[in-house]
């Protein structure tokens, strides 16, 4: 009564193929496993493509929902408040860009006159021997 060693997956059918390729068993080929998973893969992007429209659908009733609670409550969406500082930012540039430089205000050319009155200005704030030295120069 001498037993032979069979290996578990050709003795039990059941068992995994990966089993049958490691203990060197040679795979076999499905003639339809291509047909197959081109199916598969087609299943997968109709069900992705249910999916997309499904949220797309959800997305634009909320939308609805939104702007019924802007018009509700006069709130403008961030894409019109965008649009509106930009216009606003775009035409403040367009008139400083092609404006003429106006005439220098009085005060601002000539420092001459400016430092006069700030040295008068200080004079006011100097105590009396102080102001009699300056003006001796």
């Amino acid at each position: 009564t001498h037993t032979q060693f069979v290996p578990f997956s050709l003795s039990y059918k059941g068992a995994t193929k990966d089993m049958g390729k490691m203990l060197g068993e040679k795979e076999e080929k499905d003639p339809d496993a291509e047909k197959k998973e081109e199916e598969r893969q087609e299943a997968l992007r109709q069900q992705e493509e249910e999916r997309k429209a499904k949220y797309a659908k959800m997305e634009a009733e909320r939308e609805s929902i939104r702007q019924g609670i802007r018009d509700k409550y006069g709130i403008k969406k961030k894409e019109e408040k965008e649009a509106e500082a930009q216009a606003a930012m775009e035409q403040a540039s367009e008139g400083s860009l092609t404006r003429p430089k106006k005439a220098v205000p009085a005060g601002c050319g000539d420092e001459e006159e400016e430092e006069e009155s700030i040295v008068d200005t200080v004079m006011k704030f100097l105590p009396g021997p102080l102001v009699d030295m300056f003006n001796k120069k």
